[in-house]
């Protein structure tokens, strides 16, 4: 078993080495002090207390893509939205987009705050049977930028992990900021540590210049045993509202999410439409699918979520 822990800075000689704390490559590393004494990095106090909360989580889905602007949050607020349609199941999303929370605004829970009692932060009620967890909560105004290094975002990421008090929960989608950040290793680690992580769904689009970034998260994924769900293709297509005709958006000049599944032997789940008028709602808050029950971007979010659950169940 190596001896590296998962918060060690690249080329970490382990810390049974008797260069342990001493290389160039162990400058900055949380665990450099204790490893150059001999005693090694000591145990997270909080991993005990994540995989208590996390305990009554039955599923924890990441929700990642490598480039911004493919519609990754867009993916996640409507997906939850899918999965809350079943009553019996109860959702959560928790956006850990530090520097640019969205899900607030696509909710329509801008104005919610977070109220902390003795069990831990409660998240914010979207429906009786969804529920929201963001910094942009915690903010004192909305515009407000988060000029933050990265252990303060490590910080904010291990709180939300360890005090946000969510009951019993079916789905738990974790909203990422684009790329293979601090937020990312950050959360993949504590997750990994506190119990088993169903894996993560990949947003892509089309075009060369998205599937070359999602390239990157399929390494990140590998490389950090997050087991990889499938892949979402976003933006296929634009079909005109009023006469149905479809159009191509972003053409796959390398053959789009389809060629990048088969050669990386990943499941593709879904190709999705652009539509405004889902655009629209997440703007202003509202619910797509009360407002456009009869859309075909509903029934290709409702069939998304049926083939995720079923996947991830085992069925």
């Amino acid at each position: 078993m190596s001896d590296v822990p998962q918060d060690a800075n690249a080329g970490c000689p382990g810390t049974g080495s008797e260069q342990a704390g001493k290389t160039s490559g162990c400058a900055g590393c949380p665990n450099q002090g204790s490893c150059a004494t001999g005693q090694g990095p000591k145990p997270d106090e909080d991993v005990p207390k994540i995989a208590e909360r996390f305990s009554k989580i039955r599923h924890k889905i990441l929700i990642l893509s490598g480039k911004g602007g493919v519609g990754k949050s867009t993916l996640t607020a409507s997906l939850a939205r899918a999965l809350a349609e079943d009553t019996n199941k109860q959702v959560a999303v928790l956006d850990i987009d530090i520097c640019g929370p969205s899900q607030p605004r696509m909710f329509g829970a801008e104005n919610e705050t977070v109220h902390d009692s003795a069990s831990g932060w409660s998240p914010v009620s979207v429906r009786d049977n969804l529920q929201l967890m963001s910094i942009a909560f915690l903010l004192g105004e909305k515009d407000q930028a988060v000029i933050w290094r990265g252990a303060r975002k490590n910080g904010m990421i291990k709180q939300f992990l360890r005090d946000v008090d969510w009951g019993e929960v079916d789905y738990l989608l974790i909203d990422t900021p684009p790329g293979t950040s601090d937020e990312h290793i950050s959360v993949v680690q504590f997750l990994l540590q506190a119990g088993p992580l169903d894996g993560a769904v990949i947003v892509t689009t089309p075009q060369e210049v998205a599937l070359l970034d999602v390239r990157k998260e399929v390494n990140f994924c590998t490389k950090t045993k997050v087991p990889i769900i499938g892949v979402v293709e976003n933006m296929s297509s634009f079909v005109c509202p009023h006469c149905k005709h479809s159009t191509v958006l972003f053409p796959s000049s390398t053959g789009g999410a389809t060629e990048m599944c088969n050669v990386g032997k990943m499941e593709l789940l879904a190709q999705l439409p652009l539509d405004p008028s889902l655009a629209k709602c997440l703007d202003e808050g509202a619910d797509f699918f009360e407002e456009h029950p009869d859309s075909p971007m509903v029934t290709a979010f409702s069939n998304l979520a049926k083939k995720l659950t079923d996947k991830i169940s085992g069925n």
